[in-house]
């Protein structure tokens, strides 16, 4: 059985659920459901309703809720598509009803601007006594960055020591001020402070205050910035070899100034304010009066380019290579409706569905992308629209 019930109805759903409804031989029935029906109902028409053959009203929040629904549907996999606040509610759910879980990007608690792994992989061992299996954060980055580790570590070195993933958007949406993705998580990954491994510690840094010039294959030169992300926990536990581990992320200056005022005005605080006798949160508020990252794929011009720097030992040698893709916003939008950055997310999650359905991926317990073989994730990258790219080179890092 390859029946699959998606939760959430955002950019990166839409993406999820139309590739997904072109592989049939994969996913046999696809079944929606959101907390606003009617997203569901859009995505089924597009979509269409011989392949989403249900679309479902569901609070992701609350983990009885999600739990009638996995009954109601009966579904192989619960593909978690929703915010990473309602990770754990969904994982409870499928805990309770014996389901496999993929999702695309780890917890993080509503009332804290903090993500880390320590939660979810605290249900390993229930989900392994249960026999089914959760993938945890099956994107792009995180997701492929893992998976390129991966394929490097295999292929190409016999020890890795230092890995710099780069995320460079390259496009250009026409508005003042957008974000890519929900602009209440983006905001909230920004303006937290950055944060590396080097030498068996982490160490912080304040928000936006690395920078290095990166040159990106199809782009050009783009400055980019340290973040923290959360690929990062998981690939320094599992290569332990590796004595630096950082990420790097392009910004414009147009962007940096919109967000350095609204910091500074506090319209990025997740702190309630009274507001005409009730509590608002400035960052939700934001996010409604924000363009909808779903909305942007008309007319988006220029690719992306994400990929991993690795440098480590071969036959002794020390050596680096650049593992990468590219992504053009307007082919995305001329196959799903789609922009590049919805796009590199969504197509991920549904290969690592593909790869869990068909037994490649599957064993019982709490996972990361990079603890399976690469080989099979990484050719499917290359057939359903995310081809990658290998070349040998110098580190352009000068930090």
């Amino acid at each position: 059985m390859s029946r699959v019930l998606i939760i959430g109805a955002g950019g990166v759903a839409g993406v999820v659920v139309k590739k997904c409804a072109m592989l049939p031989e994969y996913f046999s029935e696809i079944h929606l459901a959101s907390r606003t029906v009617s997203k569901c109902e859009k995505l089924q028409e597009e979509a269409g309703k011989d392949r989403v053959v249900g679309v479902y009203q569901v609070d992701a929040d609350q983990a009885t809720e999600v739990a009638a629904l996995i009954r109601k549907v009966e579904p192989a996999l619960v593909i978690n598509v929703a915010l990473p606040y309602q990770d754990l509610p969904i994982m409870d759910a499928c805990l309770e009803t014996g389901v496999h879980y993929l999702d695309t990007a780890n917890y993080e608690p509503k009332e804290e601007a903090k993500f880390e792994y320590s939660w979810q992989w605290a249900y390993h061992e229930r989900f392994k006594e249960k026999g089914i299996m959760a993938l945890l954060g099956a994107g792009f980055d995180p997701g492929v960055t893992n998976v390129f580790t991966a394929y490097a570590a295999k292929h190409y070195f016999d020890e890795i020591h230092y890995l710099d993933i780069v995320d460079c958007n390259g496009g250009d949406h026409g508005q003042a001020f957008a974000t890519n993705f929900n602009p209440e998580i983006n905001i909230r990954e920004i303006t937290q402070r950055g944060k590396f491994w080097e030498n068996g510690e982490w160490h912080e840094t304040d928000p936006i205050s690395v920078r290095e010039d990166l040159d990106y294959p199809n782009v050009g030169v783009r400055a980019s910035y340290l973040l923290f992300h959360e690929e990062l926990e998981s690939l320094v536990k599992h290569f332990p070899t590796l004595k630096r581990a950082r990420f790097w992320m392009t910004f414009g200056e147009q962007y940096l100034t919109h967000l350095r005022v609204l910091e500074n005005v506090g319209m990025t605080s997740i702190e309630p304010v009274e507001f005409q006798g009730q509590k608002i949160v400035p960052l939700e508020f934001l996010k409604a009066v924000l363009p909808n990252p779903g909305s942007l794929a008309e007319g988006y011009t220029g690719m992306t380019c994400i990929g991993t720097y690795v440098t480590g030992l071969k036959d002794g040698k020390e050596k680096t290579i650049f593992i990468y893709n590219n992504c053009d916003h307007a082919v995305c939008n001329a196959e799903v409706g789609a922009q590049a950055v919805s796009y590199t997310t969504g197509v991920p999650a549904m290969i690592g569905a593909s790869m869990m359905l068909q037994g490649h991926w599957m064993k019982a317990g709490v996972w990361n992308m990079e603890q399976f073989d690469p080989d099979e994730f990484m050719e499917r990258l290359n057939q359903y629209g995310l081809p990658w790219q290998v070349v040998e080179c110098d580190t352009p890092f000068k930090q």
